[in-house]
């Protein structure tokens, strides 16, 4: 059986070699039969065959000294808890694993990446926001992870179709940043006749601040001023985090717009 030193793995030259008795639950790949291999099932049958731990290893490509690919790709996803978990992980997270250096925790954090903004984009009709627990759904990929509190405001247009999401800050979401006109800009420039604002905070308690009840109250006065409505502002943050179990506040049912 021939080796492939470039991913890192060596085979034994005897079925003797290897004891079935002390294997681990998970196989090491170079246990694996040729055809049952990331790569051979892969191109077998399509990445949907593959599992977690496989399409990882596909991307990682090669193991360390003592760990083979797959069992690195195990180890990844254990320590996060699961695929998902790794979306938010640093290039320093990466690098406490053995096996990973800058170079691939680097490519790993831009794959992470590209798979929160996959998620984040929307295909088909716009998506209806016209309830807190639907925008809390809505934002779900895209504020998990976030350590920095990041604004936004929702375009609408008369169906609660959301029109365009705008970014307006990120950082901070505190009064002095935090400027109506950046707000409705964008709902100007969209012809929206209705906007949304919602932030997050990254501690995961969705409470207002004494900074965020400001900024609502401009935010409340400025829409009047050029009469676009501002149909609700929401705080999101984690329902773990949350006394109410729910994971935002909305100033519109806490009866402040």
């Amino acid at each position: 059986m021939p080796d492939f030193p470039f991913l890192g793995i060596y085979f034994p030259n005897h079925a003797s070699d290897v004891n079935p008795h002390h294997a681990p639950v998970s196989l090491r790949l170079r246990e694996l039969a040729l055809g049952e291999r990331p790569q051979e099932r892969l191109e077998r049958f399509g990445a949907a065959a593959l599992s977690d731990t496989e399409l990882l290893a596909m991307l990682l490509r090669s193991g360390s000294a003592g760990m083979d690919v797959l069992a690195l790709a195990s180890r990844l996803v254990a320590e996060a808890g699961s695929l998902a978990g790794l979306i938010s992980w640093t290039e320093a997270d990466f690098r406490r694993l053995k096996g990973i250096g800058r170079v691939k925790a680097l490519q790993l954090v831009a794959m992470m990446e590209i798979a929160r903004r996959a998620l984040n984009q929307t295909q088909g009709e716009a998506p209806l926001l016209n309830r807190p627990e639907l925008i809390f759904t809505y934002f779900q990929p895209i504020i998990s992870g976030l350590a920095v509190e990041k604004l936004w405001v929702l375009c609408l247009n008369r169906k609660n179709r959301l029109i365009k999401r705008v970014e307006v800050t990120s950082g901070t979401a505190t009064n002095s940043l935090v400027h109506p006109r950046e707000v409705f800009r964008s709902a100007i420039r969209e012809a929206a006749t209705a906007v949304i604002c919602v932030h997050n905070h990254p501690s995961g308690d969705p409470a207002p601040s004494s900074a965020d009840l400001q900024v609502t109250r401009r935010l409340r006065e400025a829409a009047q001023a050029i009469d676009i409505e501002l149909a609700d502002h929401l705080i999101l943050g984690a329902k773990t985090a949350d006394p109410a179990n729910r994971g935002y506040y909305s100033f519109r049912e806490a009866g402040l717009l």
